[in-house]
């Protein structure tokens, strides 16, 4: 893997778990990452100006219909993990959320029959996110009881999991048809950003439908676009950076697969910037936790 691409990946990792924790220092609700994909879809809109030639293979057929379904799992994942941040700790509902789509991933997969498709690496690597997943919650290694897990962090930080999983197959098939479209003649990352900005859209819209359904989320929206403008713009302008970042860094390895894996360097920054810049509690059981879900997403990312 190039000396580039780690830098950029880190990077990436950085600014992912600097806006989670920008976020949770502001009580975040569905409001405040509504404004925060709305400043996203405004800094990728100029790629969508450069390539209105081929805007309609994104709202159109199959790919507008898998743009519409992601943006409802987006906006899910949003709208969960602003309560998971509500509800308790970064340092728990951000590997939570983080590391649990794997899980669901792989569930989804053997319920399609596809179960060839994950090698035993894989399934051992899932096997220590789960470990991770049961350990995080807990104030001691002695503490195991149903109480710390059928709790609204956690289960919110797993409904954030499903938002993520959801998207992020979605997104596969999209781009999977985007890429291989002969109408679109631009580079993967150009192609990609545009659907980005389609997809922040997508959510934004969903986003706004859950709000506006109900009379405490309008008075939520009121609040956050005039006391907190600067916190979502910053955070939805880190989120789309990252993203782009990490598809700039694929252009320097010839296996995707590292960048995943480096990737899941947020997950203990995360967890270290709950634990050391919001004072939350560093529990030893929490501590192995994020160690051995750490570990098991590389061995999923490189299996």
């Amino acid at each position: 893997m190039a000396v580039t691409a780690i830098i950029l990946v880190v990077i990436s990792a950085v600014l992912h778990a600097g806006w989670n924790l920008l976020s949770k220092h502001g009580h975040p609700t569905a409001s405040f990452f509504l404004l925060a994909n709305l400043a996203g879809a405004a800094l990728l809109l100029p790629v969508l100006i450069m390539s209105a030639d081929v805007l309609d293979c994104f709202v159109t057929g199959r790919v507008g219909l898998l743009l519409l379904a992601t943006g409802f799992f987006m906006a899910l994942y949003w709208a969960a993990l602003a309560g998971a941040y509500r509800a308790g700790d970064m340092s728990v509902a951000y590997p939570l959320a983080r590391s649990s789509p794997v899980i669901v991933v792989a569930v989804v997969t053997l319920i399609l029959g596809r179960g060839d498709q994950v090698s035993g690496q894989c399934t051992i690597g899932i096997a220590l996110v789960v470990a991770g997943c049961f350990l995080i919650p807990l104030k001691q290694f002695t503490d195991f009881g149903m109480r710390n897990y059928l709790c609204r962090i956690c289960g919110l930080a797993l409904l954030a999991a499903v938002g993520t999983a959801g998207y992020s197959m979605l997104d596969d098939e999209a781009l999977r048809i985007l890429r291989e479209s002969p109408e679109i003649s631009y580079s993967v990352v150009r192609t990609t950003l545009c659907y980005a900005c389609f997809e922040a859209l997508s959510a934004s819209l969903w986003l706004t439908i859950f709000i506006v359904c109900r009379r405490d989320g309008r008075a939520s929206l009121r609040r956050t676009a005039g006391a907190q403008k600067r916190d979502t713009f910053i955070t939805g302008v880190s989120v789309y950076v990252t993203y782009s970042i990490v598809l700039i860094a694929l252009a320097f390895v010839d296996n995707v697969s590292y960048v995943v894996a480096f990737r899941q360097l947020s997950i203990p920054l995360g967890a270290a910037f709950g634990i050391v810049a919001l004072k939350e509690p560093g529990h030893r059981p929490k501590l192995a936790g994020i160690l051995v879900m750490f570990s098991g997403l590389v061995l999923v990312a490189t299996g």
